[in-house]
């Protein structure tokens, strides 16, 4: 049973709440067009499709969706550092087809490295558009839920407290070498790249066997 809710994290949406920590930054969020009608907002896991359009503070705009590339909008998953802090911070809580221009500081960016036409420390500008909204293959709010540190990624240790709760959630008492059995299995199938951790991705991401 255990298992089978690992595979599809059917676990209860509880929010970590972490220890106390510096603040980040804010996103100066501004709304250009907001729909009349909205049937769902985008949250941390969601699948979106966006266009974008960025820009430095001078005006310079260093990418555009429309004009780049094959020019179609892009798919990122929302809340697992797939894309910019920024974005994961400025892109909660929207409609499809809604457009905001997000302001975004250096520390939420690119930082002191800069990439490509984005020279170090820069405040990035971002008008961005939703065109698509689809539930995320696997609940960020889980994974939240399970990262007890914090640090993005589960280790054996925080995956055997979890179904330690779990076991406990249903009425059944703890049992540890049964947990180490079941940690052990789980991270042969979620952790890909064998680096002892299941990483925000290797959660999110659905994989073939699901």
């Amino acid at each position: 049973m255990f298992l089978a809710c690992w595979s599809w994290f059917c676990v209860a949406l509880v929010s970590y709440v972490s220890g106390a920590k510096i603040p980040d930054p804010e996103v100066k969020i501004e709304v250009l067009h907001k729909p009349f009608l909205c049937h769902r907002k985008s949250k941390y896991g969601d699948l979106l499709l966006v266009h974008h359009e960025g820009f430095l503070e001078n005006g310079t705009m260093f990418h555009s969706s429309r004009v780049h590339g094959d020019k179609h909008p892009v798919w990122f998953t929302l809340g697992i550092r797939e894309v910019i802090r920024g974005w994961d911070k400025g892109l909660q809580n929207m409609c499809t087809g809604e457009r905001r221009k997000l302001t975004i500081p250096p520390a939420l960016a690119y930082s002191k490295e800069g990439k490509g036409k984005i020279p170090p420390d820069s405040t990035l500008i971002f008008d961005i558009e939703i065109m698509e909204i689809r539930n995320g293959p696997r609940s960020h709010e889980s994974f939240q839920e399970m990262d007890l540190n914090d640090d993005w990624r589960l280790s054996k240790q925080e995956v055997k407290e979890y179904l330690r709760k779990e076991f406990e959630r249903h009425g059944y008492p703890p049992n540890d070498t049964h947990h180490e059995v079941m940690a052990e299995d789980i991270f042969k199938r979620e952790d890909k790249n064998n680096d002892g951790f299941i990483s925000a991705r290797e959660f999110t991401y659905k994989h073939d066997e699901l």
